[in-house]
């Protein structure tokens, strides 16, 4: 039993190291915006970051987490939740390290589907099938999408007169973004990072189904938060400042859209079929 958890504390570190890369990694994409624009601080944005990821993840991960532990496979052991986690961040490690730009969703998608074939001889075909579905339409989506804001924004904002309420408007619209979007990362990619351990979790310390991927959505969350408030502020200076962006209304209009397409398909999908269909958050 000792070297059982023996294991599941190094597979649960390296699970909050890929959490910890994702909120370091990922912090970026609700808050350049907003820190770009002036409208807010590097430091505040990432604390709104850090809280509404983990609001996301707690109230909303298990959607996503029960698609990673339960969806695909049927079940993963300790060995396969290890080994799911260990090659997910190898290769994300390797491509950061190239200057590769990398999906994490791909990558533990990918790795529960070698497991499966592995240790189950098959995997959830039709389930995989949405996935991958997602993974094509979401962008296009998230376009369609920010057009369509960007030009219900512009309309709106050029019927104004007053120039300071227009630049309040932006402002308050584009921390909203930012809250709105950290929540959706949240609810889609901590997943990713916990996934895995459900059935482990659910084996080892016998809890109920929920409270065992409320649990791993604390600890994935705890991850994401630390990764962001540690190491976040050199991606989203470079972002923000150093890397030639969007004007303020049209990165606001692609945010909006693409936090408002992760929402929609960690949600509707759950109420539908049972499983939230994660997304990569960097592509959509």
């Amino acid at each position: 039993m000792s070297l059982t958890y023996l294991f599941l504390g190094a597979g649960l570190a390296l699970s909050f190291f890929m959490a910890w890369t994702l909120g370091a990694n990922d912090a970026a994409s609700p808050t350049d915006c907003a820190v770009g624009a002036g409208v807010i601080s590097l430091k505040r944005a990432l604390i709104l970051f850090a809280i509404f990821s983990a609001i996301g993840a707690l109230t909303q991960g298990f959607m996503v987490i029960t698609t990673i532990g339960k969806g695909l496979v049927p079940s993963i052991d300790l060995l396969g939740a290890m080994t799911v986690v260990l090659a997910a961040c190898i290769w994300v490690t390797f491509c950061t390290w190239k200057g590769l730009e990398i999906s994490n969703t791909h990558s533990v998608v990918g790795g529960i589907i070698g497991y499966g074939l592995i240790a189950h001889g098959a995997i959830q075909g039709e389930l995989l099938l949405r996935i991958v579905a997602a993974w094509v339409t979401s962008p296009l989506l998230s376009a369609t999408l920010a057009m369509l804001i960007y030009l219900a924004l512009r309309k709106v904002l050029r019927r104004s007169i007053n120039e300071n309420r227009v630049q309040r408007a932006i402002s308050f619209l584009l921390i909203s973004s930012l809250c709105f979007s950290a929540y959706s990362f949240g609810a889609n990619d901590v997943g990713n990072a916990t996934g895995v351990y459900v059935t482990v979790a659910q084996r080892i310390g016998n809890i109920p189904d929920y409270t065992t991927m409320v649990l791993l959505a604390a600890f994935g969350s705890l991850g994401i938060a630390v990764g962001g408030l540690t190491w976040g502020s050199k991606v989203v200076a470079t972002v923000a400042y150093r890397i030639v962006r969007l004007d303020p209304l049209s990165g606001l209009s692609a945010e909006m859209a693409n936090a408002f397409v992760i929402f929609l398909f960690v949600t509707i999908p759950y109420a539908v079929f049972g499983y939230g269909l994660p997304v990569s958050t960097s592509i959509s």
